[in-house]
Parts: structure tokens; C-alpha cells; sequence
């Protein structure tokens, strides 16, 4: 695979993340506006959940508590976070050198947690997650350093 079409599938990923916490981040409006008891309530019901059982009590619990100020600091962070996924997929798309910095430093900051989580409990999910991350950021270094070692030019 070719520089350009890893990069272009790295940047694919980044934008299919931001783009999914966009939504959320647009669903947490939508609580705003009706109200996070009220939909929580309709979720168990709808569900068919016993709100005295110990999960659906936790939910509804949680959503008590949430105020709009909170809601809409959620929604706050995650079209900041979206913004930054663009961005980032958008300067990989182009091959751009700084992008692929914020990618490797974005990706190695997970890694911690990701590895704090399979302590936790392993599953295959966060094997995954820890795997995948591991290969991009191995990735995203071995073009960088193609790329060093071409006189800065990308592939």
C-alpha cells in the first residue's frame, strides 16, 4: 500500500470518528431541548426494563442529575473533538506533514488508557481498539520517517 492510500484510510477513520461524535453530540442537544429524565424514562419503558432493577435504576439516576449547562459542555466537547478528527483527516487526506504529528501524538495518548482498560478485563474489543491504535501510530511513524529520509517529500 502506497503512502497516499494508507494515509488516505487513516484519514477515512478520523473522519468517520468525528463525524460519529458529531451525532452524539447533536442527540446530547436533543436532550437538552426534551429533557434527559423524560427521554431516559421513555428508554426504559420503552425497552420494557424494570426502572427498580440495578441498570435502568443507575440510568435514570444519571439522567436525573444531568442538567442542560451539562449537556450542552458535552455537546460543546464533542464538536470540538469532531473538529479536531476533521482536521486531522483532512490534513492526512492531503498528505501534510503536521497532520501526521497529531495523529501519532492523538494516537499515543490513548494508549495508556487503552492498556489501563485491558486491566480492567480483557475482551476482544479492547484488544482490538489497543491493536489497531498500535498499528496506525507504527504506521503514521513509518511514513514520517519515509518521508525524513526522502528529503521531507511524501510518497
Amino acid at each position: 500500500m502506497s503512502n497516499t492510500r494508507g494515509l488516505r484510510a487513516v484519514a477515512t477513520l478520523e473522519a468517520t470518528k468525528g463525524a460519529v461524535v458529531l451525532l452524539a453530540g447533536f442527540g446530547l442537544l436533543e436532550v437538552v431541548h426534551l429533557g434527559a429524565q423524560q427521554i431516559a424514562e421513555e428508554v426504559v419503558r420503552n425497552f420494557h426494563l424494570n426502572p427498580a432493577n440495578r441498570y435502568p435504576r443507575i440510568f435514570l439516576h444519571l439522567a436525573e442529575k444531568l442538567t442542560p449547562s451539562n449537556l450542552w459542555a458535552l455537546a460543546f466537547g464533542a464538536a470540538a473533538y469532531s473538529a479536531l478528527r476533521f482536521t486531522e483527516a483532512y490534513g492526512l487526506w492531503r498528505q501534510r506533514r503536521w497532520a501526521e504529528w497529531l495523529s501519532v501524538v492523538s494516537g499515543i495518548i490513548y494508549i495508556p488508557f487503552e492498556i489501563l482498560e485491558l486491566f480492567r478485563g480483557v475482551t476482544w474489543v479492547r484488544l482490538a481498539l489497543l491493536a489497531l491504535n498500535l498499528i496506525i501510530v507504527s504506521y503514521l511513524i513509518s511514513v514520517m520517517r519515509a518521508r525524513k529520509a526522502s528529503g521531507g517529500k511524501p510518497s
